[in-house]
């Protein structure tokens, strides 16, 4: 189902940038951050960032395609940050967290 934010389209590879210009710090965040939700959105991914789609439990049978999407997302917001805030973030393992963090940090 192309709505359900669990699909992932043969396009969706962790090596696309979604951004023209990285996240540097509280100097572009508004604008970053925006571009991000504009991005995801169009891949029907904005619900692993909101919080609505949360990780299912551990005997889940959707609980790979969970991760994947996660992992998808997470390598989609790395990919459009500076260097330095690569540096902390590259161990996080939950989008959702990683896209909080960064709200707090430079918003």
């Amino acid at each position: 189902d192309f709505n359900d934010p669990l699909f992932l389209h043969p396009s969706d590879t962790p090596e696309v940038n979604l951004v023209n210009e990285p996240l540097i710090g509280t100097k572009n965040y508004e604008v970053w951050s925006r571009a991000m939700m504009i991005a995801l959105t169009t891949k029907n991914k904005l619900d692993f960032i909101n919080g609505s789609c949360k990780k299912p439990e551990a005997h889940s049978p959707i609980l790979h395609q969970w991760e994947r999407c996660n992992a998808i997302v997470l390598s989609w917001i790395m990919n459009t940050v500076s260097k330095e805030i690569y540096n902390g973030i590259i161990y996080s393992t939950n989008a959702f967290t990683v896209w909080t963090d960064l709200r707090k940090i430079f918003n």
